[in-house]
């Protein structure tokens, strides 16, 4: 039984409650709100600029209610995909982006105007949206507990029934009761310092399967992203007017950022550093560039660089399961787990139900977040309201993995370091984790397992300033694990996924592999829905 249980500085009760606030969060409480549920919204750092969103500018997967536009725009991605998208979710998260694209242009968010005074909404600029929603959040009536990680989930026979966590600001703990969790904490970039990300470190992955829940996709988790050397900005859609060069000046043929990525990290694991100009984007456009990504272009003018007439040296930073598509699996339209009472949007879902095993950057990751957060928010009020008073006399457990204890631990800070540098040493490695194959793969499984064994043994105090730090590494390493059994199991090249061993598409395995547990991890398929085929 957890020691929070009871024992918290802080108790309190909901319908809903919401763990995360990024896009998908958000929106999901305000959803709630709507349907008068009592909802609380706990955020790992600050509702608004925190997460991966917030300070970045994010395309957006908003088309027209237009048959032949959207046809186009589902066939794009399936086959980039790997055909794993389902063609009922396409149209639904389509349909759900549009209405609330429009909403936030009704809320008053400042989209930009072409010449007749028509808005474009293919794109957000992140700080201005999450401060829209954090408004729109706390208008809608939502408690926000900003700097308040949750450290397990609470249950009882019938399900999931709340949380309870830190508030790492002033030390003290929480314990929510809720008829209702949902899960919003993103993906897991395992602390690869890529802008943003310092909050994704696989958090709710950990508390949904400690719950009973399961996850699909998770070998397409191996999406490593072109950044400068000097700058941890990730935004990659501006590389597609990059030429790659060697540092004498010669082209690194086959380079690029959609097609190509494979061959700078080649040469980046061979030791040769490549470097990037921005020498394709038209004089005319390069201006609208700078106002579309802002921060792109901050770490250039701070270090006196022209991107588009200086060279200037790149890398490829770890993004994982953020712009992978793997995560918690859910089972139907409202974004449920197969554990009642648990609910997950965003990063943390699996995203292969609109882009198989293929995302980029923003694009269909935005529209999955603002979609599965409305659906996810909706289908927990539903489900909470269905308990009546039963709620109320729920005798909830911390079903965690950890052993709690009020006692500080030695060396604590230290621990957690050589974890993080030990996981760490297993996932971002390109001869590990982009070019895969059986035997390194098996190696790294062996070595991650003994990391969780080990970790497993490590007292936590609740009261220490490293407690969310522990669970933080037991997520990633527990993430590491998924992701890697499931990649030994497709035994193919499909989506972002590259088995160097099985270089080819097998058409065999067009099916989503589902991984669970935690001390054993196991793996199987299951078929993709064929109601309808996309052309």
């Amino acid at each position: 039984m957890s020691v929070l249980v009871g024992a918290s500085d802080l108790t309190l009760q909901a319908d809903v409650l919401v763990i995360g606030g990024g896009p998908a969060g958000t929106w999901a409480a305000i959803k709630a709100a709507a349907k008068d549920a009592k909802v609380i919204l706990v955020d790992k750092g600050y509702c608004g600029s925190s997460g991966a969103t917030a300070p970045s500018g994010t395309g957006v997967w908003y088309v027209e209610p237009d048959k032949a536009a959207r046809e186009e725009a589902k066939k794009n991605r399936y086959q980039l995909g790997g055909q794993l998208a389902e063609d009922s979710w396409m149209n639904r998260v389509l349909d759900q982006t549009y209405e609330n694209m429009n909403n936030l242009s009704q809320q008053g968010y400042p989209f930009p105007k072409d010449e007749n005074g028509n808005e474009y909404k293919r794109g957000l600029q992140g700080p201005e949206y999450m401060r829209l929603m954090r408004k729109l959040v706390k208008k809608a009536g939502v408690k926000i507990l900003d700097h308040s990680p949750a450290l397990e989930l609470l249950m009882d026979e019938h399900g999931v029934a709340g949380a309870a966590g830190k508030r790492t600001q002033t030390g003290e703990t929480w314990t929510i009761s809720a008829g209702a969790v949902i899960i919003a904490t993103g993906g897991c970039a395992f602390l690869s310092k890529a802008l943003g990300t310092n909050v994704l470190t696989g958090d709710g992955y950990l508390l949904a399967a400690e719950a009973g829940s399961d996850f699909s996709g998770m070998e397409f988790s191996n999406a490593y992203a072109i950044s400068p050397v000097f700058s941890s900005v990730t935004k990659t859609a501006y590389y597609r007017f990059a030429t790659f060069y060697y540092e004498d000046g010669s082209v690194v043929e086959g380079a690029g950022s959609t097609r190509g990525r494979s061959v700078i990290a080649r040469n980046l694991m061979e030791g040769r550093q490549v470097y990037a100009r921005l020498d394709q984007a038209p004089e005319d456009i390069q201006s609208l560039l700078r106002v579309g990504q802002r921060n792109f272009f901050l770490p250039f003018d701070r270090a006196g660089i022209d991107p588009f007439i200086d060279r200037f040296p790149v890398t490829m930073r770890l993004e994982g399961t953020v712009r992978g598509t793997g995560g918690i699996n859910i089972i139907d339209h409202t974004c449920a787990t197969k554990v009642p009472g648990l609910y997950a949007a965003g990063d943390a879902v699996t995203r292969e139900f609109i882009c198989g095993g293929f995302t980029g950057g923003g694009s269909h990751n935005a529209a999955w977040a603002m979609s599965s957060g409305t659906f996810a928010g909706e289908g927990a009020t539903v489900y909470s309201k269905s308990l009546g008073q039963k709620k109320a006399d729920r005798k909830l457990i911390g079903v965690s993995t950890a052993s709690w204890t009020k006692k500080k631990q030695s060396n604590e800070a230290k621990k957690v370091q050589e974890f993080v540098r030990a996981v760490q040493g297993e996932v971002m490695p390109y001869d590990r984790n982009l070019f895969r194959t059986d035997s390194v793969l098996k190696k790294s499984l062996h070595q991650l397992d003994h990391l969780w064994d080990e970790i497993q043994k490590e007292a936590i105090s609740y009261q220490s300033e490293q407690a969310v730090k522990t669970r933080e590494v037991q997520a990633m390493i527990a993430t590491a694990r998924w992701m890697y059994h499931s990649a030994i199991a497709r035994t193919e090249t499909r989506g972002m996924h590259k088995r160097i061993d099985f270089p080819t598409l097998d058409t065999q395995q067009e099916y989503r592999l589902i991984s669970s547990g935690l001390k054993k991890i196991s793996v199987t398929s299951i078929p993709v829905n064929r109601e309808v085929e996309v052309q």
